[in-house]
């Protein structure tokens, strides 16, 4: 499970509670756990990084006005709503890491194979035949032992 990243976003969480709260610092610590846990294409990353205070005169007029500046932040609420179904998500679903280094090997082996190797490869992946590991085996030695090894170093230092 993600107890760990659970325990980061939660403490992420409290700090939007501290006295001398920092919006951007805030930001920036956030994004790096984010980052590690869901890749740097998340669109949890883009919602984190949309967070800012509007100072526009209209807002700033209206929480004078009506006090809200000081009881309920927006920013702080809506920091607390993302986080919080992030966690939620964490909790449920757990780390989406599987997926991202299936494609990763995907995307690597379409610059290996032809469009017909590959199409045949992900049906072999999907089927229930029997025999699927060595037929896989055989399309993958189709790439050459050198193309083979350089997939692999790529897959691996990436």
């Amino acid at each position: 499970m993600a107890d760990k990243e659970i325990l980061l976003l939660k403490q992420q969480i409290i700090q939007l509670e501290e006295k001398n709260f920092d919006l951007e610092a805030w930001k920036n610590s956030t994004l790096i756990f984010l980052e590690r846990i869901f890749g740097k294409e998340s669109p949890k990353l883009k919602m984190i990084r949309d967070l800012h205070y509007d100072y526009s005169s209209w807002n700033l007029r209206d929480a004078a006005a009506f006090g809200k500046g000081r009881d309920k932040d927006p920013v702080k609420m809506q920091a607390k709503e993302i986080l919080g179904a992030i966690i939620t998500e964490l909790e449920n679903l757990g780390i989406p890491t599987e997926k991202k280094e299936k494609l990763k090997i995907q995307e690597l082996l379409e610059d290996e194979l032809t469009g017909k190797k590959m199409k045949e490869l992900e049906a072999l992946i999907n089927s229930e035949d029997p025999e699927k590991i060595e037929k896989t085996a055989k399309i993958l030695e189709s790439i050459g032992i050198e193309n083979l090894a350089l997939t692999i170093a790529k897959l691996l230092t990436s």
